[in-house]
């Protein structure tokens, strides 16, 4: 897909040392320290939509909005292949921000209706090859109703998602001074089989945030070169 052809995509999330943004329970709050938490605010300012998958709605709960820095709450919306979202869900009830569910034909039609009910939209798109959400579509009709820049805030399997259709400009990762062990990867398969074919970032660097360490880099469209 070009990236002409969609809106500015930046992924962010947070995650221990050995790259877990969960316990094995799923419990996520708070693996970043409150500096790193005004950051994830400020971004959430800098883009016109943020993006997130059921799982992490499930998990946490999350209301989505800007509240830690001055700014406006961005569209908010979850990707939910089957409509799974609790009706008493914070993106729907609380009225803070508009609110998109993208699903698949698979959504039964009275959620659809239950959930429309409540003031969210619903985009049904096509599903993937896993029978998730199909990215690409999505971001083409993101891109018709202008928005051009997404935040995608997680979870695993969306940030996946992106990392392997490339789907991504920018990667801001916070790193706690955590271990956790067994828990909930921030990256899983990417169907990456050689180090020369890994994802490379340019522009890159790292920053002491608080007690946490953030990476910034922009993904490189040729590979980063080897001194």
């Amino acid at each position: 897909m070009n990236a002409a052809d969609r809106p500015l995509v930046t992924v962010h999330y947070a995650q221990t040392l050995d790259g877990r943004i969960a316990t094995r329970t799923g419990q996520s709050q708070w693996i970043s320290c409150n500096a790193t938490l005004e950051l994830a605010h400020r971004l959430r300012a800098e883009h016109q939509a943020v993006m997130v998958g059921v799982g992490t709605v499930l998990a946490d709960n999350p209301r989505l909005t800007v509240r830690m820095v001055p700014g406006s709450s961005p569209l908010r919306i979850v990707c939910d292949s089957t409509l799974r979202l609790p009706l008493e869900a914070h993106v729907l009830t609380d009225g803070a921000a508009r609110t998109i569910l993208a699903t698949t034909p698979r959504a039964p039609s009275e959620r659809c209706r239950a959930v429309s009910g409540l003031g969210a939209e619903v985009i049904i798109v096509s599903q993937d090859t896993q029978g998730l959400v199909d990215m690409p579509e999505l971001l083409l009709r993101l891109v018709k109703l202008g928005i051009s820049s997404v935040l995608i805030e997680g979870g695993s399997r969306l940030v996946t998602s992106a990392l392997r259709r490339r789907l991504i400009d920018r990667l801001v990762v916070c790193i706690a001074p955590k271990i956790m062990g067994a828990g909930v990867e921030a990256v899983g398969n990417l169907d990456i089989l050689r180090v020369d074919d890994a994802l490379q970032f340019s522009h890159a660097g790292f920053t002491a945030v608080g007690q946490d360490v953030v990476f910034d880099g922009q993904l490189a469209c040729e590979p980063v070169s080897h001194v």
